[in-house]
């Protein structure tokens, strides 16, 4: 009886204070998205992405910004269509250019007589929506993980997260790809370990709408495909120690099969986003369009297709395969929408092999670094989650080289291995993601962004809650909520203990929101306090870490508020100085010398760092790209945190 009312007391909790708690914090943290992008100009991917999208529904024609998957910008040009807006259809960037993104974006938002506010504002909408779904996603993941009320804590991180509210109010794709893999982690791999035939379709169409979020999501592929096999196994062994007889060969060809189903059905749903949105691209264009982008892909053309027939003695070589296939495809009115998707993906393996100027620690190179990501990491995360994290897995480690102690002096270690995968596959399937996706960042020359691994700040959020939970009760396995509320009612000394851990917990969560707060609306240049916070953050990195563009609306208020007549900028980001401006609007680079005294000089950080950064071996700049005659000069004032601005 005492079971009962204490299961029902859980529930009544869960419902009045809980769920109620959760809406709470979801309308807050949307207040604090709207605030912050009603203040902000567009940065510099919505150039691409707004009329990119817009131009998928309302056109059927998807020849923009392909290296992107639709799903995010189709959800933000939802509320354009019901705009008069005029789109330049009939310029030569739309008729004639290869993917003419970035200036069909300037005249659509700017140079057409729309109102670019209105539809930046707009397209933001389904995104701070999309955010607010992902933040309940973490807690429901959470939730099944570590228990309804530990859940909490992964959901109030996130949610509360700086670079979650910068990166979930702007129209791009690193948040979709959150809300994508947290899909994965929900539908497609708990439905494949239960293999039915409608288990099998939920997780294929869940598969190929998280692929329709970001292209780095394409690496579930194989992990899915060896995470299944690992449990396949797990099974087997099971089965085999509880002498139940298991055809091994056929049980895991019907794996095999169970996974390659759930693919094929995700293929499918990718080509029926990507049928309408791609049907009035005209084929002889698309054709066109994706050989000019692929021409120097892997080397170059291979007419006689010989990378398809044969080994060339190189890898990176051999992909040219792959590009000649993607030509090939879009020649048939069948298969060109699915040739879009793979000219996408190609150009992520272009790009990402190419890598990208920027800047890091005082240089400036296109080659990229190393420790780039783990020191983002450190400087961009909140130094109480930073706390949690890094003791979780202190606490993790330490657990785990305890046990294995103890299991191999026992000789049992490899049956409870198997035993704890069986109970903890999910979570195990998590750790492994986190650990490749963060191998896979840290390889790679694209360095632009801490927003590039927002795809696994929930996921450490929630591993780390495992951890902490087992740390509050000093226990290895979690007994029943009855049971623990048994000890702690019972032992003044258990519930001293679980004062204090509360107490620690507590002063972390309140740090982390004032953090939060404190920031606020200026989100994306959020920088901790091991760099001296924001202010000093362009010392270390830029970019979308700091400057992308956002504080262009607050420099015109700057230029009315002081009555400066013209003032010379040089500008990153998805805005428009001449739109925001007007006649007092002057272009300006390092290239054009010292302005004339008395004149006004407005630099983006980002261009101003990749200037006056140090030139690693092998990348070059040219002397008078420099922004020599700005070194010794002091900032008369700064727009938000991502420009200076010079009064000579």
């Amino acid at each position: 009886m005492s079971f009962n009312i204490i299961a029902f007391a859980q529930k009544i909790i869960h419902k009045k204070v809980v769920l109620p708690l959760i809406i709470v914090v979801l309308v807050f943290a949307g207040s604090l998205m709207f605030y912050s992008s009603y203040q902000e100009s567009a940065i510099m991917d919505e150039l691409a992405h707004i009329p990119a999208g817009y131009s998928y529904l309302k056109f059927g024609d998807n020849r923009l910004n392909p290296e992107h998957p639709p799903l995010l910008k189709d959800l933000s040009a939802i509320p354009l269509l019901f705009l008069n807006l005029k789109f330049p259809t009939s310029s030569s960037y739309w008729q004639e250019n290869v993917n003419g993104q970035w200036d069909v974006g300037r005249v659509f938002l700017y140079e057409s007589g729309n109102n670019a506010d209105q539809i930046i504002q707009w397209a933001r909408i389904f995104p701070i929506i999309l955010t607010l779904l992902t933040a309940f996603l973490v807690y429901l993941l959470a939730k099944k993980l570590v228990g309804p009320y530990w859940a909490l804590l992964p959901f109030t991180l996130f949610v509360f997260s700086p670079v979650v509210l910068a990166h979930g109010h702007y129209v791009t794709t690193d948040l979709a790809a959150a809300f994508g893999s947290l899909i994965i982690f929900l539908l497609v791999i708990p439905k494949m370990m239960q293999p039915t035939a409608k288990n099998l379709i939920l997780a294929g169409i869940a598969l190929g709408l998280a692929q329709l979020t970001k292209f780095s999501l394409l690496i579930f592929y194989p992990l899915i495909a060896l995470l299944i096999i690992i449990w396949e196994i797990i099974k087997l062994i099971r089965q085999k120690r509880n002498n139940e007889a298991a055809p091994v060969i056929k049980q895991l060809l019907k794996t095999i099969g169970n996974i390659i189903i759930v693919f094929v059905i995700s293929v499918i749903v990718i080509y029926l986003v990507y049928l309408p949105q791609n049907i009035n691209y005209p084929q002889t264009k698309q054709t066109s369009d994706t050989e000019q982008i692929l021409h120097s892909f892997a080397g170059g053309p291979d007419e006689e297709l010989i990378t398809c027939r044969q080994w060339v003695g190189s890898l990176e070589r051999q992909m040219r395969c792959l590009a000649e296939i993607n030509i090939k495809l879009t020649q048939n009115k069948i298969t060109k929408p699915l040739a879009q998707f793979m000219l996408g993906a190609l150009m992520v393996i272009q790009r990402s092999s190419g890598g990208n100027t920027g800047y890091f620690l005082g240089n400036v190179s296109a080659a990229g670094w190393h420790t780039y990501f783990p020191v983002v990491f450190l400087i961009k995360e909140p130094i109480p989650s930073l706390i949690l994290i890094l003791f979780a897995l202190f606490f993790a480690i330490k657990n785990f080289c305890k046990a294995t102690v103890n299991n191999i002096k026992n000789k049992n270690w490899w049956q409870k291995f198997i035993d704890w995968l069986n109970n903890n596959f999910v979570l195990f399937c998590i750790f492994i993601f986190v650990i490749v996706y963060w191998a896979s960042s840290i390889s790679s020359p694209l360095n632009i962004g801490y927003r590039h691994l927002m795809v696994i700040v929930p996921f450490m959020f929630i591993l780390a809650a495992d951890q902490i939970k087992k740390w509050w009760w000093g226990i290895e396995n979690t007994p029943s909520f009855k049971s623990l509320i048994f000890r702690v009612m019972t032992s003044f000394k258990e519930l001293k203990k679980i004062a204090v851990k509360a107490g620690l917990i507590t002063v972390l969560i309140i740090w982390y929101l004032i953090e939060t707060i404190v920031i606020a609306p200026h989100f994306i240049a959020y920088f901790n306090e091991f760099v001296g916070g924001p202010k000093n953050g362009y010392k270390y990195v830029v970019d979308s870490n700091l400057d992308w563009g956002q504080d262009l609306k607050r420099l015109a208020k700057f230029v009315e508020k002081n009555h400066i007549d013209k003032i010379k900028v040089d500008y990153f980001g998805g805005g428009s100085p001449a739109y925001y401006l007007g006649d007092k609007f002057e272009p300006w680079q390092s290239v054009k010398g010292e302005p004339e005294p008395g004149s006004w000089l407005a630099v983006s950080l980002t261009f101003l760092q990749n200037a006056q950064g140090t030139p690693v071996p092998g990348f070059e700049r040219k002397p008078e790209d420099s922004y020599a005659w700005l070194k010794d000069k002091m900032p008369t004032a700064r727009i938000g945190y991502s420009m200076f601005v010079y009064h000579f």
